[in-house]
């Protein structure tokens, strides 16, 4: 791609900062496999301490902790209950299927956001004809929710529900702290309510690889084995680990920015005449639908202008901010925006 381009596709575009390639070139590693890598023990100790949870576990992909997860918390023939928009339905290609032989069941929260009232119904009774609900999955933030995120007064009486039916509860938490940020929740918290949660550091804290799956001690131990055999066991993994490290000490905080940034978007594409509406903004992710013909003819001519992002139907076109988007760039792509 060109290099003019100002790059809103997605908040996994970034490339690592100075200070955190000399993260990665100076870290301490091992054969993780073998358990020897104490850069990627640190990570994993990191996020337990954040998260109130006893055992984490590095790997490459956000997809694949969920699906690690997913397979943990399941048998073939069980049920998971989620949104209709959740990655780990539609962007994870059938893994469900795939890796653990469970099916789907589907539900239309608002703007990807479940609740116990939603939830309840649709889990199955003790019937020969019916899988077996064990497992809710929730994600924050909703990508196709245009960001929108779950507060933790709204996630405990989903847990309630779950522990009293007796179904997991799972987080896909690919971007978890732009949730935290927005709503001034503590990450400490999140421990009391979730079996598993999986925290994605390559969206936007800019890390250029890995997610870590935290839970239990014994679900971990399990969750290793699984990692293994899904081809996920990583040697001297301590070069990418450093930079989830450096980017849980230096890119948080900065989040503010990028939620600032999309808002500043957001107003501006109100002001046009070939938008029809915006969804609310709460974090790093815009979301419009437009007002005439199709969202990748605007796309399209956005991208010639040269702003480059996405669509997410034939109707909605997606912008998203971060890190590698400063300031002068904001304001390059709202003139674009104005005046396409």
């Amino acid at each position: 791609m060109n290099n003019n381009f100002l790059d809103f596709r997605s908040d996994t575009v970034t490339k690592p900062t100075p200070g955190m390639l000399e993260a990665m070139m100076t870290a301490q590693v091992g054969d993780d496999v073998f358990g020897e890598d104490e850069t990627v023990a640190a990570l994993e100790e990191k996020l337990c301490h954040i998260f109130n949870m006893e055992a984490g576990l590095f790997c490459p992909s956000g997809t694949m902790t969920n699906q690690i997860a997913i397979k943990c918390f399941t048998q073939p023939m069980d049920e998971v209950i989620c949104d209709q928009t959740a990655h780990v339905y539609r962007y994870e290609i059938g893994g469900i299927a795939y890796h653990s032989g469970a099916s789907v069941r589907l539900l239309y929260g608002d703007r990807g956001i479940l609740t116990p009232e939603l939830i309840e119904p649709e889990i199955n009774e003790d019937n020969i004809h019916y899988p077996n609900s064990s497992l809710v999955v929730l994600e924050n933030t909703v990508n196709k929710g245009g960001g929108k995120c779950y507060r933790l007064n709204q996630i405990a009486p989903i847990h309630h529900l779950c522990n009293i039916k007796g179904l997991k509860l799972h987080l896909d938490g690919a971007r978890i702290f732009n949730a935290l940020i927005a709503t001034g929740d503590k990450a400490h918290d999140y421990g009391k309510y979730f079996d598993g949660i999986s925290v994605c550091l390559s969206k936007g804290l800019g890390a250029p690889v890995g997610s870590v799956l935290l839970g239990s001690k014994d679900m971990i131990r399990k969750a290793r084995k699984i990692r293994k055999a899904f081809g996920g066991g990583m040697r001297q993994a301590g070069f990418l680990a450093a930079a989830g490290i450096y980017a849980l000490d230096h890119h948080v905080e900065r989040l503010r920015e990028d939620h600032q940034h999309a808002q500043a978007l957001a107003t501006a594409l109100l002001s046009t005449k070939y938008v029809l509406s915006v969804l609310p903004v709460e974090t790093n992710i815009v979301i419009f639908e437009v007002a005439a013909g199709t969202a990748e003819k605007i796309a399209q001519q956005l991208r010639e202008k040269g702003l480059y992002c996405g669509t997410t139907s034939a109707s909605t076109v997606r912008l998203v901010t971060h890190l590698d988007l400063s300031q002068a760039m904001i304001d390059r792509a709202i003139e674009i925006i104005l005046h396409l």
